[in-house]
């Protein structure tokens, strides 16, 4: 371990991952372990929950969807017990809708999967204060539009009928839309 590393995660390396996929879950545990974290892991929201009352921990990485329930409800928990916590979302569903409810509710970064240890760790030592470096594959123009029509689906309360009428256009149109999976 190197000590530049050490340095850079602080005295408290306690680190929570919490996903509902045990195998990504424990190689990312194991990766963390070798960055120099002290891992705990849960696979539902109850579970990480209980982890929090335990020991709350300085780091934490949490999946935005499990299986019973809301990533967001670990963060906020987590917030409340301890405001100086670095939080990092990871989901599968890279929503910018989602990215900023995470951010909102303190959360403080947002990385899409696949993200592999070495994102995972910048993210959590990131200062915030530099920006990061422009993306090697910048989003295509789809993209941005699926991105676009997934935050107004989201900030009107996943309504189909008034999503459709604030983007002007028809019902039906968006519901087949909505209905795709999202344009890499």
């Amino acid at each position: 371990m190197t000590e530049m590393v050490m340095d850079g995660i602080g005295p408290d390396a306690s680190l929570l991952l919490v996903d509902d996929d045990e195998v990504f879950v424990t190689r990312l545990g194991r990766a963390m372990e070798k960055r120099g974290f002290e891992v705990r892991t849960a696979l539902s929201v109850a579970e990480a929950q209980r982890l929090l009352v335990e020991k709350t921990p300085a780091y934490a990485v949490i999946d935005l969807r499990l299986e019973d329930g809301n990533g967001l409800d670990v963060v906020e928990a987590l917030r409340d017990r301890r405001e100086d916590a670095r939080i990092v979302v990871l989901t599968g569903y890279g929503a910018i809708a989602t990215a900023v409810a995470a951010v909102k509710m303190g959360a403080t970064d947002y990385l899409a999967k696949p993200a592999d240890a070495n994102e995972v760790m910048a993210a959590l030592l990131s200062s915030g204060e530099q920006l990061p470096p422009p993306p090697e594959n910048p989003m295509s123009a789809d993209r941005v539009r699926w991105e676009h029509i997934q935050r107004v689906f989201e900030q009107c309360d996943r309504n189909v009928s008034e999503t459709a009428r604030r983007l002007h256009m028809h019902r039906r149109t968006l519901q087949r839309i909505l209905a795709k999976r999202g344009p890499r």
